[in-house]
């Protein structure tokens, strides 16, 4: 047995998870070289939620953060979460942006690159694995745990050796709903040890209350790095305490040599950070939740459920919400719930239970998942439904990526043209946000504000009859679900007050406008799909309900709009 050594997750993880991914890199920076002189095994700075977060509403450029971070940490390497073909969008991106990604992101400063797919699909990792290691980076290859009828440590280890023969240098098991226990933890990871040549990492969540337990035994297993969080940003849905950890193998031979003075100062800052950032934090997300080891449902999504529906005087439904999802998920074929297949899963759990009947709305990504554009599912569909959601349409089974057309300098010329693509890192920014990075890029965006302590409710004396805020992967949404011809009176997202408009088609969510389909004259047919706006991450088809001519359109790509809004008229 070795000494363990930690990954410290304050700059990504931790405060994605527990402050909705909303630190500023200025707060960061000034902590940096004391984080570089603990002697981690790594930082986890960038990937993730990160990125989106960065240029939607933090006006800030995710690259330039890497390269500032990168100044500061001399001695730690970087680490990044890295979502496989996905990168850190929530789709499969074309191979050729996939390898210009995994370039510049090394040489902005990413040493090690954490490597997953949501399905454990390898041949979605394969792309972004053989680049890092062609850059000359530590590649990090992921399993990503969950417990289902059709999940094993057998399936397990057999991935773990596919990622080594793809000449991965380290193993994690990513757990990020807390589900591993202590058995399981000892069992894989001897299995690891025993069976692979590979450094493995074990990454958990504090979701169920069991995690220092089993870090604990799979530090008895042999397990090399444990990821942690500074005690500020630990525990909940968040990583267990890096100092609590430290101090509990501090005499035993795993011992880490950590020095817990040092980190008693770092400590010290980030208390400071988490009282500025206390407006974002729920304390929900900090708490245990045991449920979590009955429906396998990651980070606060549980919770957050809960106390909105409290809030509405709709907890009736949460019960329904709740027997739902594992439903959903064994319709999928038992998905691990982590981006994006937590969103997919989570939301159309909502949609069924809110819209009275299951399938009945249903988001592009679902029909995608079910048509297999996000690989193979660990278990077969449900062919039933499957049917209702695609009806005859084709399910794949190539790599998904090679139905995928090259892509990159199609986005770079465009937005060199438009004039906001500069660099290639900004093309690849546009590439994988065409929606929102325009904005950003343009210095059009603003940095969103701090928001005080826990304030009254801002929608307390407005009439809505169910608004929820759902968190996904640390980010809170706002959703609004509405009766059918329900219209809001109120606020329209640009200010003016807005009336029911006859023959007004309204949308049934807030979001963004990423497309229009049709054009003011065009003749519709009910059913067909008249524009498609993104919300929570997923994008949502919005349809004609009757035969038609669009008379008028109010919003275009680009625009915010909230649950009730008119988007166009057709008569």
């Amino acid at each position: 047995m070795a000494k363990v050594r930690f990954t410290e997750t304050a700059l990504r993880d931790a405060h994605q998870s527990l402050l909705a991914t909303r630190m500023r890199t200025r707060d960061m920076i000034p902590i940096a070289e004391e984080m570089d002189k603990v002697g981690y095994f790594s930082v986890e700075a960038w990937g993730g939620a990160t990125f989106d977060t960065c240029i939607r509403y933090l006006n800030e450029d995710p690259w330039d953060r890497l390269r500032q971070l990168k100044s500061e940490f001399n001695k730690t390497p970087i680490q990044m979460l890295l979502r496989g073909q996905n990168l850190v969008g929530y789709k499969h991106y074309p191979d050729d942006v996939v390898e210009k990604f995994v370039e510049k992101s090394y040489e902005n400063g990413v040493d090690i690159f954490r490597v997953f797919d949501a399905l454990n699909d390898i041949r979605n990792m394969e792309k972004a694995i053989k680049v890092a290691k062609d850059q000359g980076a530590h590649v990090q290859g992921t399993i990503s745990y969950t417990i289902s009828p059709v999940h094993t440590n057998d399936d397990f280890v057999e991935l773990a050796k596919n990622l080594e023969a793809l000449d991965c240098d380290s193993v994690a098991i990513k757990d990020m709903a807390g589900l591993i226990t202590p058995t399981a933890a000892y069992d894989l990871v001897s299995r690891l040890k025993e069976e692979t040549d590979l450094l493995v990492d074990l990454h958990c969540h504090c979701t169920s209350g069991m995690t220092p337990i089993s870090y604990y035994a799979a530090c008895q297993a042999g397990v090399d790095i444990l990821d942690t969080a500074i005690s500020p940003l630990a525990w909940g849905t968040s990583q267990p305490p890096t100092e609590s950890m430290v101090a509990a193998l501090q005499g035993t031979e795993f011992d880490t040599g950590l020095d817990l003075k040092l980190l008693a100062h770092i400590k010290k800052y980030f208390e400071d950070i988490k009282e500025k950032y206390s407006g974002i934090l729920d304390p929900i997300s900090e708490s245990i939740d045991a449920d979590v080891l009955l429906y396998q449902i990651p980070g606060g999504m549980l919770s957050n459920l809960i106390s909105q529906l409290k809030e509405q005087n709709a907890l009736d439904r949460y019960g329904d919400v709740l027997d739902e999802m594992p439903r959903v998920r064994k319709d999928m074929g038992y998905p691990p719930l982590v981006t994006p297949t937590s969103q997919i899963v989570g939301i159309q759990s909502v949609m069924n239970v809110l819209g009275g009947e299951r399938y009945k709305t249903v988001s592009n990504e679902v029909k995608e998942y079910m048509k297999g554009m996000y690989g193979k599912p660990p278990a077969p569909v449900d062919e039933e439904i499957a049917s209702k959601i695609i009806g005859d349409e084709e399910v794949i089974t190539c790599r998904p990526a090679d139905l995928l057309e090259p892509e990159f300098d199609k986005f770079k010329s465009e937005g060199e043209e438009k004039g906001f693509v500069k660099s290639d890192e900004d093309a690849l920014t546009y590439a994988l946000y065409p929606p929102i990075a325009p904005k950003f890029l343009k210095g059009e965006a603003e940095e969103e504000e701090l928001q005080p302590a826990h304030s009254i409710d801002e929608n307390d004396g407005i009439g809505i009859p169910t608004q929820y805020n759902v968190e996904v992967d640390g980010d809170v949404y706002e959703v609004k679900i509405m009766p059918t011809g329900f219209m809001e009176i109120g606020e329209a997202s640009d200010g003016a007050a807005f009336q029911p408009v006859e023959g007004g088609i309204t949308s049934s969510m807030q979001g963004m406008v990423i497309k229009l389909n049709v054009n003011v004259g065009d003749k519709v047919t009910a059913g067909s799909t008249i524009c498609v706006i993104e919300a929570m991450k997923m994008e949502n088809d919005i349809q004609s309900e009757v035969d038609g001519v669009v008379e008028e359109i109010f919003v275009e790509p680009g625009d915010a709009v909230s649950a009730g809004d008119t988007l166009m008229v057709i008569k």
